[in-house]
């Protein structure tokens, strides 16, 4: 509720519920402004000296957690691809990369406060409309609390920042997927968050942090399947809707992409590693 207090969750979580996600290539250094909260765009989380960024594999995710140590809650992450960093090595600078989360929206005060505080992820207040269409489909919108003009966020915005619509493809069964078998492939899905600044949240949700923190998530299911993401941020009139004023959200992508649904899925986000930034010039 909106009028309870913070309770401290630390890691690590175990959660469950149903993932929708949107895998696709984004190119390097080709962020649109909207890929950071308005918080996040206007720190140093954002800066160069929080890394620059390569681009590769990226995602968008709408997760509904059913369960979790703070309570049900729905969630909205974009997390466009990989970028370098520095680190502090034997007192000089070395260059790593990792996956980043840049901008993330969650439906509850808890998990907000709590995923800034434990990981050093930038979430934000939003509400999720959704719907289940006579199509089978599953609808969702999000309406952003910091796509206004309050520096304190008390409110979600009249327009929503992402719509999106799942359509199963019926004749594909469903098939076990785990995200830990990318390393089989060389990829490193674990995330690397630079600190956050503070907020000014009504709700004192928006926590800022001061050390970096490598995490890595796990994502599972038993029964994954396949399906189509409708992309449009357009009305049924033909007009955009959406604060992100993209054709299809996100820069490049069409109207249709394949995506993919992890039924009942397990969730777990473990004891981060955190590191102060770096302070050697060389």
């Amino acid at each position: 509720m909106e009028g309870d207090p913070i309770v401290p969750a630390p890691p690590p979580w175990k959660l469950r519920g149903a993932v929708y996600m949107v895998s696709f290539w984004s190119e390097a250094g080709n962020l649109p402004d909207y890929a950071y909260s308005p918080l996040e765009g206007s720190s140093l989380n954002a800066h160069s000296d929080s890394g620059r960024h390569l681009g590769g594999l990226s995602q968008i995710q709408i997760i509904r957690y059913s369960e979790s140590p703070v309570g049900p809650y729905d969630e909205l992450i974009i997390c466009p691809g990989f970028f370098a960093y520095e680190v502090e090595e034997n007192g000089r600078r070395e260059t790593e990369k990792n996956a980043r989360i840049t901008r993330i929206y969650v439906s509850q005060k808890q998990t907000c406060w709590n995923g800034r505080k434990n990981w050093s992820i930038p979430k934000h207040l939003a509400r999720f409309e959704w719907n289940n269409a006579l199509d089978g489909s599953t609808q969702v919108k999000v309406y952003p609390h910091d796509a206004t003009s309050d520096p304190f966020e008390m409110q979600p915005s009249e327009k929503p920042f992402l719509q999106t619509a799942f359509r199963p493809l019926r004749w594909a069964p469903a098939f076990p997927l785990s995200l830990s078998w990318l390393k089989y492939i060389g990829i490193d899905s674990s995330l690397v968050q630079p600190p956050l600044p503070e907020g000014h949240g009504s709700q004192n949700e928006l926590p800022g942090t001061d050390r970096w923190c490598k995490i890595a998530p796990l994502q599972s299911t038993r029964r994954a399947l396949l399906g189509w993401a409708d992309l449009t941020q357009r009305d049924e009139e033909g007009n955009l809707i959406t604060s992100a004023r993209q054709e299809n959200f996100w820069p490049g992508l069409g109207r249709w992409h394949l995506a993919i649904k992890l039924e009942d899925a397990n969730v777990e986000f473990g004891e981060g590693v955190h590191w102060d930034p770096p302070t050697t010039k060389l």
